[in-house]
C-alpha cells in the first residue's frame, strides 16, 4: 500500500514546481501529509464535504477534492494557492495520486496473489480470475529459484534481485520467510537447461559481489501454466533441503540433478536406521577412521579407478589397496565392486541425512 511518506515525497514535488501549498485528509479528517506545517482546515470542514455530493468544492480560497480508489473515496485533497491554476493543479495532484494507489495496490496484490499460489493457498479457479484481473499471462513456461541467505535477509537483497528480474519482462520476486527469496521468471519458448544453470549462477555471483552475501540457489523443473508454478517452487524447495544435505560444496543445485540425494530424503527415518543396521551392524560408517573416509571419497569421484586416486591422494597403490581393503575387514564391502560401492555411496549419505535430521530436531 502507498506509504504516507510517498504521498508526503509525491505532493512536495509538485508544491516545488507549482507553489500550491496541498495537504491529504483521510475520511476522518485527520491529516496524513501536507506541504504546509500551519492548519489548513478544521476535521469539521473535511467531514462536511465527505458527506457533500459534490467531487469538487472551493471556500475560503482553499480547493476541496476527493481521491478515489476503485471508485470510492480514499482520501480528501486540499489546495491552497494564489495561482489561478490553483483548481487545476489540485486535479493534477489527484489524478497523480490515484496513479500512485492504483500502482501499490496492485504491487501489493500481485505479491499477495504470487505469496497465496506457490504456497497452494487458490483454488484452480481464483488463479485464473485472480490473473486475469492482474493482467497476468496463464499459458507461459516458467520457473522458480529460491535464493537462500545465510543470515536473515535485508531489503537491500530484494530490491537487488528485483533489479535482475523485470516485472515488465514477466519476472517475478516475493518472499515467504526471512531468509528465502522467491524468483519467479519467465521463459522463452526456446530457453534451454544451460541458460536456466546460467541465471542461477549469475544470482550467486551478484549477490555475492554487489551485496556482500553468500548464498545457494535451487530451482524448480519449467512448468507451462500459471497454476501449475507451486509445483515448481516445492521442487525448488527440496532442492534446497537436499542440497544441503548431500550436496554442500555445491551453491547452485536443481531438482532434476539430485539423483539418488532425492530418494533417500523421502524415505522414513526409521527404514533408513533399518538400512544401515542391516548392512554395518553395530559399526557404522561415521565411527570409520577420517583418512579412510576421505580415501574412499576420492575414490568414488575416480570412478573406482585405483591409480588414477592414488596419484591424486600422493600415496603408493599398495597403500590406498591396503585402506581399501582395511574399510572391507570393517564392513564386509569391497568397494573395488561396483555392488558393494554403491551399497556404501548410498550408506554414507544415509548417515548425511539422519546427522541432518538430528540437528534440525
Amino acid at each position: 500500500m502507498v506509504t504516507n511518506q510517498i504521498m508526503q515525497k509525491s505532493i512536495e514535488e509538485l508544491r516545488d514546481i507549482t507553489k500550491v501549498e496541498i495537504s491529504i485528509y483521510d475520511l476522518e479528517g485527520t491529516k496524513v501529509c501536507g506541504t504546509s506545517k500551519e492548519a489548513d482546515v478544521n476535521a469539521d470542514m473535511i467531514l462536511y464535504f465527505v458527506q457533500s455530493p459534490a467531487d469538487t468544492q472551493e471556500a475560503g480560497g482553499i480547493y476541496y477534492m476527493r481521491i478515489k480508489e476503485e471508485g470510492r473515496d480514499s482520501y480528501i485533497l486540499t489546495a491552497k494557492g494564489v495561482m489561478q491554476e490553483t483548481h487545476m493543479i489540485a486535479k493534477i495532484a489527484v489524478n497523480q495520486l490515484q496513479a500512485l494507489l492504483i500502482a501499490y495496490r496492485e504491487k501489493y496484490d500481485r505479491n499477495n496473489f504470487f505469496q497465496n499460489l506457490i504456497l497452494d493457498n487458490l483454488l484452480r479457479v481464483d488463479i485464473y480470475n485472480k490473473a486475469k484481473k492482474l493482467h497476468l499471462e496463464v499459458e507461459r513456461k516458467r520457473i522458480v529459484y529460491l535464493v537462500e541467505t545465510k543470515t536473515d535477509q535485508d531489503s537491500g537483497a530484494m530490491e537487488l534481485l528485483r533489479s535482475l528480474f523485470s516485472q515488465q519482462n514477466g519476472d517475478y520476486v516475493t518472499s515467504v520467510d526471512e531468509r528465502r527469496i522467491v524468483v519467479i521468471k519467465s521463459l522463452k519458448e526456446t530457453e534451454a537447461e544451460e541458460e536456466i544453470i546460467l541465471v542461477a549462477d549469475t544470482i550467486v555471483d551478484m549477490m555475492n559481489a554487489e551485496a556482500m552475501l553468500n548464498v545457494r540457489v535451487s530451482y524448480g523443473t519449467v512448468v507451462k501454466e500459471l497454476g501449475e508454478v507451486s509445483k515448481s517452487y516445492k521442487e525448488a524447495k527440496m532442492a534446497l533441503d537436499v542440497g544441503k544435505i548431500f550436496y554442500i560444496e555445491k551453491n547452485v543445485i536443481g531438482y532434476s540433478n539430485l539423483g539418488i540425494g532425492r530418494l533417500i530424503y523421502q524415505l522414513p527415518v526409521n527404514l533408513c536406521k533399518m538400512f544401515m543396521k542391516e548392512i554395518f551392524g553395530n559399526s557404522m560408517p561415521e565411527q570409520l577412521d577420517e583418512e579412510i573416509l576421505v580415501t574412499i571419497q576420492k575414490f568414488f569421484e575416480n570412478s573406482l579407478n585405483i591409480s588414477e586416486t592414488a596419484r591424486q591422494l600422493y600415496i603408493h597403490r599398495n597403500t590406498l589397496v591396503y585402506r581399501i581393503e582395511k574399510l572391507q575387514k570393517e564392513t564386509g564391502l569391497d568397494i573395488r565392486n561396483f555392488d558393494d560401492a554403491l551399497t556404501f555411496k548410498i550408506a554414507l549419505m544415509v548417515v548425511s541425512y539422519l546427522d541432518y535430521l538430528e540437528k534440525e530436531q
